[in-house]
């Protein structure tokens, strides 16, 4: 059974950080696509970052500059560090797991960011 936990989220003033974390358990962290994802109530969850089986990493124009995706496969920890935060960022940030990075079953129960 797949289970992901995340923590780190807060409240910040606009220009701080804050680091995400996503502890996964029931699998092999090097053999799934893992990715972040941020929802506002009322609007669409929006894909952030997300690192592949192959290493490669991928992030969403809104926070390429700002946002580093790391993980730790040793630890089984998936990372998300965020520079620069605006109130834009504001959201409930989750972490997702799956076999492939285009379709994730599994995800963690969320951490709230609130930059203001």
């Amino acid at each position: 059974q797949v289970q992901l936990v995340e923590s780190g989220g807060g409240s910040v003033r606009p220009g701080g950080s804050l680091r995400l974390s996503c502890a996964a358990s029931g699998y092999s962290a090097s053999a799934y696509c893992l990715a972040w994802f941020r929802q506002v109530p009322g609007k669409a969850r929006e894909g952030v970052a997300g690192i592949g089986t192959n290493g490669v990493t991928h992030l969403a124009d809104s926070v390429k500059g700002r946002f580093t995706v790391s993980k730790d496969n040793a630890k089984k920890i998936l990372y998300l560090q965020m520079d620069s935060l605006k109130p834009e960022d504001s959201a409930m940030y989750y972490c997702a797991a799956g076999g492939t990075c285009s379709s994730f079953p599994y995800w963690g129960q969320g951490t709230q960011v609130t930059v203001s």
